[in-house]
């Protein structure tokens, strides 16, 4: 979780400070291109929190009441908010036209892969039915991952 506190910031900072690698119109298509990222970013991520619901909780480990979400955008993806996070920190690379923001968007994907790993194996033990969800739902973009 300490990761996650200094990963997203980090992303945020280096393109503001790292910004700007490519110009003209190379720029502006990345820049449409990242905007709509974040903003598909933010929409996976709001519909993730408010499809959560009560099961929401500030660590991995579900709990003994939560009951396992699989309508909204959980009937398309596992983990929206993951994935709303990881497509507006490549987006907000793109915009801001920043190497490091892609590579450091990058270790934040890796790093939501390796929790998300994490917490199917918790849930997979909390719910009888999450072996069959998980072959049925992407990860964190639908369609995609």
């Amino acid at each position: 979780m300490l990761l996650q506190v200094v990963l997203l910031p980090l992303v945020a900072l280096a393109g503001v400070v790292s910004g700007g690698a490519w110009q003209g119109t190379p720029a502006s298509i990345s820049a449409l291109v990242g905007l709509a990222a974040m903003v598909g970013g933010a929409l996976l991520l709001g519909r993730g929190l408010l499809d959560l619901g009560r099961n929401l909780t500030p660590v991995p480990r579900p709990r003994d009441d939560a009951q396992l979400v699989e309508t909204g955008v959980y009937a398309l993806v596992r983990h929206p908010i993951y994935g709303g996070i990881i497509v507006a920190a490549f987006g907000w690379g793109l915009v801001a036209a920043s190497p490091l923001t892609l590579v450091l968007a990058f270790a934040v994907a890796v790093f939501f892969d390796l929790k998300s790993r994490r917490e199917e194996a918790w849930l997979a033990a909390h719910y009888a039915g999450y072996r069959t969800y998980v072959s049925r739902t992407r990860r964190f973009v639908p369609r995609i991952y």
